[in-house]
């Protein structure tokens, strides 16, 4: 019996201590793009904007990178895209047990360029993140709609980026009507 106590105790400490150390690429995940950092933020954008019918628009594109460098540092290239979906973000806003997680609104995704030159988009784990806050089945869409942001078709030509002013998206793309 204290054999199994002990072995119980021991599994615990250990599926613990694994969950802490992976917890980081679980509720982030890393895509590697085939473009630069300006033509995959322009596919992405173009693929948000294809799914309209599920509410999403574009709320902001950042450049955290610009503003590191008028400080004097710089950093490789990496720009924010915000987008928005009321049909997700409303029944979240909606509720008092929810509406915390409007500090996740807007959705954002980053799209940066590493040192070995390559650029990257990182997302949040939106399926994971809706679990772990009981929105399970609002987060499963977004996550279905992430994937259709970052899978780009090389038959397409690049758009134009789409240089959105941070709150200038959401309903009708008025200022201030970003999620």
């Amino acid at each position: 019996m204290m054999k199994a106590v002990v072995g119980f105790i021991i599994g615990i400490v250990f599926v613990g201590v694994v969950g802490w150390n992976m917890a980081d690429t679980m509720m982030l995940r890393e895509v590697e793009s085939p473009y630069g950092v300006e033509e995959t933020a322009a596919r992405i954008q173009r693929n948000i904007q294809g799914l309209s019918a599920n509410g999403w628009t574009l709320s902001g594109l950042r450049n955290p990178s610009k503003a590191v460098a008028k400080s004097g540092t710089n950093v490789p290239p990496v720009l924010l895209v915000e987008a928005c979906s009321t049909k997700y973000s409303g029944p979240i806003l909606k509720d008092d047990a929810t509406r915390i997680l409007s500090i996740l609104m807007p959705c954002t995704i980053t799209v940066y360029k590493k040192d070995d030159g390559k650029t990257y988009i990182g997302l949040m784990n939106a399926g994971l993140m809706g679990k772990m806050f009981g929105v399970g089945d609002i987060m499963a869409g977004v996550a279905k709609d992430q994937e259709i942001f970052v899978t780009f078709d090389p038959k397409k030509p690049a758009p134009p980026l789409i240089r959105v002013q941070p709150g200038g998206g959401g309903a009708g793309g008025k200022a201030g009507d970003g999620c």
